[in-house]
């Protein structure tokens, strides 16, 4: 899976929430530093080229929909950031969240729970 850059990640959100799209319906959803409609379109069209998008064509007009699933993305973006930034080790990923106050005790518990339910 080829990545992606920060504005090709911000589109995919989009079309993994509206499922299916024109270039102006994603547009539409893009809230901050909205990109002119042919620079979109072209952002679109790497992302077909990467293979993360397929497109039904109506005459000149394609509607966009995501050909990898967010799940998919998100498994091999999180291996890579734990393998790179956490040394592969999910202790240390989420003693960092820890230290940085991004996970509480009662988090914890929950996540211990789950664990132990698996076993």
């Amino acid at each position: 899976m080829q990545k992606l850059t920060n504005k090709e990640e911000e589109i995919m959100h989009i079309l993994w929430k509206l499922k299916k799209a024109f270039v102006k319906d994603i547009l539409e959803e893009i809230t901050d530093d909205k990109p002119h409609y042919n620079t979109l379109s072209t952002i679109v069209r790497n992302l077909e080229e990467k293979g993360y998008v397929g497109y039904n064509a109506y005459g000149k007009t394609h509607q966009y929909f995501p050909i990898v699933a967010i799940e998919d993305y998100r498994k091999t973006f999180m291996n890579t950031a734990i393998d790179n930034y956490f040394n592969s080790s999910y202790k240390n990923l989420v003693s960092y969240f820890a230290e940085e106050d991004k996970i509480s005790a009662d988090e914890l518990r929950e996540i211990l729970a789950l664990i132990e339910k698996k076993k």
